[in-house]
């Protein structure tokens, strides 16, 4: 058996036991108790939708459930706690405590039982409440005299609602099926929440979805933008989450789940043999769907009075609680997979398919947990802005909105969940922000910064088509860096002077497949010619570490951006090195050509890589195409190591551009993928700058052509400061070129060296300082 193979069933068995470790409450031989009860079940549940159907108010609504729920379990006391904001929960409803202690106790996420059942989502059952850790009493309530208590969480698809308690004087724990009991209620209770069942005054009973509500995430693509919602997966409605008739739901749900197993099936039997990544998805896909556990319980649900929908809700949101508290990082990552196969079982019940009929608006910001490449060019240069739950600062999607030059935020934790299609929403890129549903006073102070923003960009054209020449006499060239077809127009708009980086590898990302030689080609001389005759440097594929191929076999590496990656995986597997190359050079048609190597830690590794160019060269030559009137091979110095490679390399080399964001994290032992690290550390910190300079002075000693390739770039201020070390070329995205062109033509890049330096010598860690308070003096 492969070791691939091997780590498949591993990860599976573990998948399984979250799956098979969660509680079964049917059994071969069912006992007579337990049919009792899930008739009882039914009918609690058949006088809550009746309380439900009634005219009257949300308070109204919640005081009869809790009348109800406390009668119908024979319990002194049952309490509803609600969310009335992140952090904080206030008693809504009660049977049994102080009716005056109503919208006036509040606890704090974690405070008392009842605060850790809303952080945890785990059920608290105990006979003796005033002896569980964390136990607080609230003297307003009365409870003292109370002493078993049970509560469960309410939350749907993670998102947790609030908490429903009971309490008793007796000393008692709350049997299984009474504690499932209420489980079922707290998932109706969620359902109804969500459908604004019991919205009425204060904020812990307002309606839910119409707040302002801000999101911190991380930059993905700078930039702000002002839109409407455009949900790439909008959420299914649960309408009835009580059945009428449990045979009849049954045979729903078992006529969907088989409908569900042919349509995995089928996506498995439509996959590749070679794309392994994307089959042990299918397969984890499969696993779910035939797990006669997942099915048994939602029998089971079903049996105790809840509809097919809810039921496959309700484990949903039981599983997705346990893999979001599980210490394996695999485990917590199967949540998409899991969210994804419950999403379609409920699409297939529901009829609600992803088109909802809704039109898309004028200015749509699409919203989604995740999105990969391909799905996103699809939407174009239509979004105004996209928002991610996930997502990292190098994956194929903030890539590929990098092309599109939209603003896009990471990381924004929950925002799938919370907004509406439609809703107002403001993306500002540049701080890692969302506003949904933005009040006045945001509004009024974003629109502000955009109008200064419409001027600033006013003055930016007007300098397009000059050369950005400093005050002290300087030429710095600023480049624009490509990855996509889309990116060419801009060439001319933005006054770049050339294309400094074309990404090659996003063509090999968008596709299931590995593309062929012939459409390679076909791209690459498109390129060429949007180019109109100006420079591109086209740098060879630059895959592994964040940029997997899904039709290449995975490489489990415990550190990817150190591992098999770029030019190492070029030169193991040289066929698509060779067919790349010789894409490029049918392309260039005897035109001039300038290719670039990504990764190269040593000489070696250059001189073996230009080998496979002078193959490809010969290999041309033989057949009769055109060779490339001017050919250029250069390589990308994003090791520390490569700064300290013989003369002989720098001699050898057409040219070099310092990958930024990669030797940044390098040289920091910083990984840029890590939000606890990847802020830590300045690109104006002097340790680098003077790395940087020593780098500057290698090249000019051999004269070879440098630039500098990365975000920081494109961000004036650290344009400004790797001018002034002695770098002539910057390449950047297309918006940022303005911007930097605007200060660099302001500036004496030698009066601000002496600035530099002088921080340094001063034992500065960082020149950020002193370079702002210099610039500040300047007219």
């Amino acid at each position: 058996m492969s070791f691939h193979a091997s780590a498949c069933i591993c990860r599976f068995s573990r998948l399984s036991g979250v799956f098979y470790s969660l509680p079964q409450h049917s059994q071969d031989q069912p006992d007579p108790m337990t049919k009792d009860f899930q008739t009882d079940s039914r009918k609690l549940l058949g006088r809550l939708r009746e309380i439900m159907s009634e005219e009257a108010t949300g308070q109204t609504r919640l005081d009869r459930i809790t009348q109800l729920i406390a009668k119908d379990m024979r319990t002194e006391v049952c309490s509803i706690y609600l969310f009335r904001d992140s952090d904080t929960l206030e008693l809504c409803s009660t049977e049994g405590l102080k009716p005056e202690a109503v919208h006036e106790t509040r606890m704090r996420l974690g405070e008392g039982l009842v605060g850790r059942v809303a952080r945890t989502g785990k059920v608290i059952n105990t006979a003796d409440a005033p002896k569980e850790i964390g136990f607080r009493y609230m003297p307003e309530t009365g409870e003292e005299i109370y002493s078993s208590f049970a509560g469960v969480s309410v939350q749907r698809l993670g998102e947790k609602l609030g908490v429903l308690v009971v309490q008793s004087k007796t000393a008692r724990q709350y049997s299984e099926d009474e504690i499932y009991a209420l489980e079922v209620v707290a998932m109706v209770l969620a359902e109804m929440t969500e459908l604004g069942a019991f919205v009425g005054e204060g904020a812990a009973l307002s309606a839910r979805h119409k707040h302002p509500v801000l999101f911190r995430g991380a930059t993905g693509q700078e930039g702000s933008a002002e839109g409407h919602v455009w949900l790439h997966e909008p959420r299914v409605v649960i309408t009835n989450p009580i059945a009428e008739d449990p045979h009849r739901e049954s045979e729903r749900l078992h006529a969907a789940v088989d409908s569900l197993r042919v349509s995995v099936d089928q996506m498995l039997d439509g996959v590749g043999k070679g794309d392994a990544e994307q089959r042990e998805v299918l397969e984890a896909y499969r696993m779910f769907a035939h797990s006669r556990g997942w099915l048994t319980r939602m029998e089971e649900d079903i049996a105790r009075g809840l509809s097919a929908e809810a039921a496959v809700d309700k484990e949903q949101s039981a599983t997705r609680a346990r893999l979001e508290m599980a210490s394996d990082a695999y485990l917590r990552d199967r949540l998409h997979d899991l969210d994804d196969l419950s999403n379609r079982l409920l699409r297939i019940l529901t009829g609600q398919g992803k088109e909802t009929g809704a039109d898309m608006p004028a200015d749509p910001i699409l919203v989604a947990r995740n999105i990969g490449p391909a799905e996103l060019l699809d939407y174009g240069r239509n979004l105004r802005g996209v928002v991610l739950e996930g997502g990292s600062v190098g994956s194929h999607a903030v890539i590929v909105a990098r092309s599109l030059a939209i603003p896009l935020v990471i990381h924004a934790a929950r925002i799938a969940t919370e907004a509406l299609n439609g809703d107002h929403i403001i993306v500002d890129g540049d701080g890692g922000l969302v506003h949904l549903r933005p009040d006045e006073t945001v509004l009024t102070a974003f629109r502000d910064k955009i109008a200064m923003q419409t001027v600033a960009q006013q003055r930016y054209a007007s300098i397009r088509d000059k050369p950005a020449i400093t005050k002290c006499g300087k030429t710095i060239a600023l480049t624009m860096n490509a990855g996509l077809m889309a990116d060419l127009p801009s060439l001319a708009g933005s006054g770049a002077e050339e294309v400094g980086l074309f990404r090659t590898e996003l063509q090999f990302l968008i596709r299931s497949q590995m593309p062929k030689r012939t459409e390679l080609a076909a791209l690459y001389s498109k390129v060429l010619d949007s180019a109109g005759g100006k420079r591109v440097v086209f740098r060879t594929l630059d895959i592994g570490s964040d940029k997997v191929l899904s039709y290449m076999k995975p490489n489990d590496e415990p550190n990817p951006a150190l591992g098999w990656r770029a030019i190492r995986v070029g030169l193991d597997k040289p066929g698509v090195l060779r067919m790349q190359l010789q894409a490029l050079i049918r392309a260039a048609a005897g035109r001039p050509l300038s290719i670039m190597f990504p990764f190269v830690a040593q000489y070696e590794e250059y001189k073996a890589a230009r080998a496979e160019v002078d193959k490809a060269l010969a290999r041309e030559r033989i057949l009769g195409h055109p060779l490339p009137q001017k050919l250029e091979v250069g390589a990308m110095l994003e090791t520390p190591s490569l700064a300290f490679a013989p003369n002989q390399f720098f001699r050898d080399v057409d040219f070099l551009s310092i990958g930024g964001n990669d030797l940044k994290q390098f040289f920091f032992a910083a990984d840029r993928e890590n939000e606890r690290v990847r802020r830590r550390y300045d690109t104006l910190n002097v340790s680098f700058l003077t790395f940087l300079g020593n780098i500057v002075d290698r090249c000019l000693e051999t004269g070879t052509p440098l630039s500098f390739c990365g975000e920081d770039a494109g961000r004036p201020i650290e344009a400004l400061c790797l001018a002034a070390m002695g770098l002539r070329t910057l390449s950047m995205r297309p918006a940022s070129i303005g911007p930097v062109k605007s200060l660099l033509i302001r500036t004496d890049l030698d009066a601000l060296r002496a600035v530099i330096l002088k921080a340094s010598e001063e034992g500065n860690q960082s020149v950020r300082p002193a370079v702002m308070e210099w610039l500040r003096t300047q007219p």
